[in-house]
């Protein structure tokens, strides 16, 4: 009989947290999660992705189940190749909110995610994509990039950096979008009140399970609602500050397996029974 494992759901993000700068997965990973998963826990991807730019993944890992993509805004069934649940960014009021950010700070270039399993990612002249390994369409004019409905805008500004820009999109947004921090040259705007936790809770609960049996993984800032929702949350060493200073533990980086460290741990400590972790701490 497989081992228990003291969570139910385990929560990963996918850039700088599960997947390696080059966009894999490490076979220890693999085989870690693996072993959660035949211990009787759940895995569950919580991505800023949108769900086109996941599937291929869930594909290797075999996953049919559910994935929160899109920072939160798509709940996407990787079985049935549809969405469960999304929720789009206004357009008007992404351009209005974009006008907002460019008054304030000059300048920056956009790209959106496209809502629906067939989205595309649209990028306007001068946007350059953070992930190269992800593809997506130019568009000559940024009015293009309105043209269908979409689950958040991505922004980038010439000089400025991520905190910079993301702080001073908060100031002049207010409560127009919810504005997050996703990975280096990632600032996102996406519908208001929508963020990885409300994604995550939304899953968990269609699932059954609940934040007292949840562990989560992450590295960036957009990470922090997702930590507050579970009953664990665990950095990466690769992870930004302001996720370190809300995390329960930090463990090695996404190169370094860090991840299934913690998992690999977790194994043994089922296995010697409930006072392991106790007795180690």
């Amino acid at each position: 009989m497989a081992p228990p494992i003291a969570y139910s759901l385990i929560a990963t993000d996918l850039d700088g947290t599960l997947l390696r700068g080059d966009d894999t997965l490490s076979d220890r990973s693999r085989s870690a999660l693996a072993a959660a998963v035949a211990a009787g826990a759940r895995h569950l991807v919580v991505t800023g992705r949108p769900a086109p730019r996941v599937q291929p993944l869930l594909a290797e890992l075999g996953g049919t189940g559910l994935a929160v993509c899109g920072q939160g805004a798509q709940l996407y069934d990787a079985g049935t190749h549809r969405m469960v649940w999304s929720v789009t960014l206004d357009r008007e009021l992404a351009d209005t909110a974009l006008g907002k950010i460019e008054a304030e700070v000059g300048y920056v270039y956009a790209a959106v995610d496209q809502d629906g399993v067939d989205g595309l990612t649209l990028i306007e002249p001068g946007y350059e994509m953070p992930h190269p390994t992800l593809p997506a369409v130019r568009v000559p004019r940024r009015d293009d990039l309105w043209a269908e409905p979409i689950s958040k805008v991505l922004l980038r500004h010439p000089y400025l950096s991520d905190d910079a820009l993301a702080a001073a999109a908060r100031q002049v947004v207010g409560s127009m979008a919810t504005v997050t921090m996703s990975g280096p040259g990632t600032v996102e705007l996406q519908p208001s009140g929508v963020t990885k936790a409300t994604g995550l809770a939304r899953a968990a609960d269609l699932m059954g399970l609940e934040p007292s049996g949840t562990i989560a993984f992450g590295d960036m800032p957009n990470d922090i609602p997702m930590f507050a929702w579970a009953a664990r949350g665990v950095a990466m060493a690769n992870a930004h500050p302001e996720l370190k200073a809300t995390a329960d533990e930090v463990t090695l980086s996404n190169e370094e397996d860090g991840i299934a460290v913690v998992l690999e741990r977790l194994l043994e400590d089922g296995r010697r029974g409930p006072g392991a972790a106790a007795s180690r701490a």
